[in-house]
């Protein structure tokens, strides 16, 4: 069996066809309440034949930084992909964290490519596709990488691929279900039409942002799912499955979030010394105002850094506040593209900058959200049992972005 070796893990490269799905937001509970209720028939029936288990995901909790490992098999750390978007240390501007030359090391998706495979990233939003595509599409292209955003766009130069809407239907609407839906569409019509051995589909978090677990618009979301996993496990598909971070309500009892506006609130005791960035903001922030568990504090001055950071944990609904020389030690961070303080609030607890600085307008339901560690916990899922050794090392912990070694090298 080939192998290639990446960010220095090995892979060995299935005969059959290989797929990794991430559920973008989506955590144990949307699966088991979807299972009891019999709306996914064959995801149980993959379960009897496979194996399942929890994986902590990256902090923080958003999709680029979670995407971004799963797609290399290494941390943040090494990724150099800190957030959805983040202050740069050069230009000294807030900038989307959303281009390729942002990423620091090489995707197991285009090794595969490289080495023969039929490989194909099919993402829900286009910020992903050209985050992750280095190496999988450009002047030699290799593979195919598009997005169900902009499927009608995608051409056989750019993209490896054309006519897409001939092949899995009619580009759909980001804000909706159906963008993850028509991902693993496209997964599927990929490898029944014998374009892809290899494939990556990452989806969008738009229903669970807007559904708990137990609501009929999840429900209903998790049964279109179920259908094209059935179809994927019915060819033959080496398959896995896990997730970028899981999602909380961030709700007080009257259904407003529960937010804290730092970059506010500090102004108000220690005066305009700081700059607070909010690393979930990314192009699509209708459903979530740009809310999530997780930001970063950048201060002018360092003197008074520990008075600052002991005021910030005092706070009702902060829970950690670290140091950027801690944040790199303990979570995994690129130091370079970090602040000076880190700061994670509860499970229940959204942290952003000004009020003006968020629009909420697009919350059309109570606030569900994500970012800090109460979303790190994932499912991670195969289609067929692990091997003994694997079974130990996932004794020992796993993360999801072990997903492609699993899927690979532990069945």
């Amino acid at each position: 069996m080939a192998k290639i070796n990446v960010n220095g893990r090995n892979y060995c490269l299935a005969p059959e066809a290989v797929v990794v799905i991430c559920v973008d937001g989506c955590e144990e509970d949307y699966l088991d309440v979807a299972i009891e209720a019999g709306r996914m028939p064959n995801l149980k029936r993959i379960l009897e034949s496979g194996w399942r288990g929890l994986a902590r995901g990256a902090l923080p909790s958003f999709t680029n930084v979670n995407n971004s490992s799963i797609v290399t098999g290494v941390p943040p750390s090494v990724t150099g992909i800190s957030g959805n978007f983040f202050l740069d240390p050069e230009s000294g501007e807030e900038v989307m964290m959303n281009s390729s030359d942002f990423l620091r090391c090489e995707t197991i998706l285009s090794a595969a490519a490289q080495a023969g495979r039929k490989v194909a990233m099919v993402t829900a939003k286009e910020k992903l596709r050209d985050l992750l595509s280095p190496g999988l599409i450009g002047s030699g292209v290799v593979g195919i990488a598009f997005s169900s955003e902009k499927a009608s766009e995608a051409q056989c130069e750019t993209h490896g691929i054309s006519g897409v809407e001939d092949l899995v239907g009619p580009t759909p609407e980001i804000y909706s279900g159906d963008a993850s839906i028509y991902v693993l569409r496209a997964g599927v019509a990929l490898v029944e039409a014998g374009k892809a051995d290899f494939l990556y589909l990452s989806l969008t978090d738009y229903i669970q942002h807007k559904f708990a677990p137990e609501e009929e618009g999840a429900l209903q979301f998790n049964e279109a799912l179920d259908v094209e996993l059935g179809r994927l496990f019915d060819l033959g598909c080496r398959i896995g499955i896990t997730a970028d971070h899981g999602m909380n309500s961030k709700c007080l009892p009257d259904g407003n979030p529960r937010v804290i506006y730092l970059e506010e609130r500090l102004s108000e005791v220690f005066g305009d010394k700081f700059k607070v960035i909010c690393p979930i903001t990314d192009p699509y922030v209708a459903h979530h105002g740009a809310l999530g568990s997780y930001v970063v504090v950048h201060l002018d001055e360092l003197a008074m850094i520990d008075e600052i950071s002991d005021w910030i944990l005092s706070l009702d609904g902060i829970s950690e506040v670290l140091t950027r020389e801690e944040a790199v030690n303990e979570l995994e961070l690129p130091e370079d593209r970090i602040g000076d303080l880190i700061v994670i609030s509860s499970s229940d607890t959204v942290v952003g900058r000004r009020p003006e600085d968020h629009d909420l307008s697009g919350l059309d339901r109570p606030l569900r959200s994500h970012g800090g560690r109460s979303e790190t916990m994932v499912p991670i899922i195969f289609s067929k049992p692990l091997s003994s050794e694997y079974e130990e090392i996932y004794a020992g912990g796993v993360r999801n972005f072990d997903v492609f070694d699993f899927v690979c090298n532990g069945l």
